[in-house]
């Protein structure tokens, strides 16, 4: 074959390569746009981008450009590359194809978009209503029957709960818990006002009995009788505001207290005054609990109280150490309190002993205040039988570290 047909086939196969390669790039890269991520990029005009003899560069310019023929206007992808022949002449390719398909396929999917969304949305917002309101229906039971527990003020009623055991179940649940101990504490409330004006109503009647005696005769005025119900009336007074403080949720002061010193010093000033001499037996190790000695001054004072009223003859107190507490133990050899009896009589105003005298037995409050003030020291405070036979008291503290 003659040199200038061989080049003539050469450069016509190379010429065929390099359309296929255009279009080829055209194919891949139709969807680019200009400016977008199918755009080749910019090479310098200081740098040679001829590819080498018999190579194809890798450099492409791709474009899209709307082509208007006659009334119609489309939108085709041109590609444009490089190749060196043999002999060292470059061509450049142009390729395009148009991108009326692609098009097509945009438009089809918005109007499936346009027309399919809104009847999904419609679908979802039908089964969500009802499910939503078919789940939320528990919630309106129980915001009803709050509602008419406000407006009626009847606390004995709950609220409905529903056998899901959900979220909605348990909070359903915890409001019937609440609503109980509110209904608790409103009667406790009540109870105590009822009581409270009972028991000082005894000692206002006496008062002013004696005092409108008094006025109409002088000489009958038994002065020690009139001070022995007001020194009753103010007891009964601190009582009552100590308690309503505690209930206030009153935190005792953050002072260390040594238990062993204090009741020497409470045991030594009845010592004189007291009929009953107690026995002591306190450890030699300080116990110091953290709270305000005079809230548990109060305590010992109380427990002494309640033994000395009941015992025949002894009057126990026993301090020691029990692990991480201080255990301080007041016990009699009285009759006792029946197992039955032993949490009621930590109630207020309860008085196991109806028959005795107010002035013997006290207003019932003594041993309420003890239990309050030990539990808002982080303790507790426990009756039981004493080896005596009698009643043993024991307030538990947590010691101080």
């Amino acid at each position: 074959m003659p040199a200038t047909d061989f080049r003539a086939v050469s450069a016509a196969c190379f010429t065929s390569v390099l359309v296929v390669a255009a279009s080829v790039l055209v194919v891949v890269g139709g969807g680019a746009r200009r400016g977008g991520p199918g755009r080749e990029r910019v090479v310098p005009d200081d740098i040679d981008s001829t590819p080498a003899r018999g190579k194809v560069g890798t450099d492409v310019d791709r474009e899209t450009l709307t082509v208007r023929l006659d009334d119609d206007s489309r939108a085709y992808s041109f590609a444009a590359v490089q190749g060196t022949t043999y002999d060292g002449r470059t061509y450049t390719v142009y390729a395009g194809t148009s991108l009326e398909d692609e098009q097509a396929a945009v438009d089809q999917v918005t109007r499936v978009m346009l027309i399919g969304l809104p009847f999904l949305l419609v679908v979802v917002a039908g089964v969500t209503w009802p499910v939503t309101r078919r789940a939320l229906r528990p919630v309106e039971g129980i915001r009803a029957e709050m509602s008419e527990i406000t407006a009626s003020g009847d606390l004995s009623r709950r609220v409905p709960e529903p056998d899901s055991h959900d979220e909605i179940a348990r909070l359903a649940a915890t409001t019937n818990e609440t609503l109980t101990a509110l209904e608790q504490s409103v009667e406790r409330q009540h109870r105590f006002v009822a009581d409270a004006s009972h028991e000082l109503r005894s000692p206002i009647a006496s008062l002013r009995t004696q005092l409108e005696v008094a006025v109409a005769h002088s000489e009958l005025l038994d002065v020690e009788e009139v001070l022995q119900d007001v020194v009753r009336l103010q007891h009964l007074a601190a009582d009552l505001l100590l308690l309503a403080r505690l209930d206030a949720g009153e935190h005792p002061a953050g002072g260390m207290v040594d238990l062993g010193t204090l009741v020497r010093q409470e045991l030594a000033e009845r010592s004189a005054t007291d009929r009953i001499t107690p026995g002591i037996t306190v450890s030699d190790v300080p116990l110091e609990v953290s709270g305000s000695r005079g809230q548990l001054a109060r305590v010992l004072g109380n427990l002494l109280d309640n033994a000395q009223r009941h015992a025949t003859s002894t009057v126990g107190v026993e301090l020691c150490a029990e692990g991480t507490d201080a255990v301080l133990t007041v016990t009699d050899d009285g009759p006792g309190v029946p197992e039955t009896d032993r949490a009621r009589i930590f109630e207020r105003f309860v008085r196991l002993d109806e028959a005795r005298t107010r002035d013997d037995g006290g207003a019932g409050l003594g041993l309420a205040i003890a239990r309050d003030v030990v539990e808002h020291h982080g303790g507790t405070l426990t009756a039981r039988q004493s080896p005596g036979g009698g009643a043993a008291f024991e307030a538990r503290l947590p010691r101080a570290t």
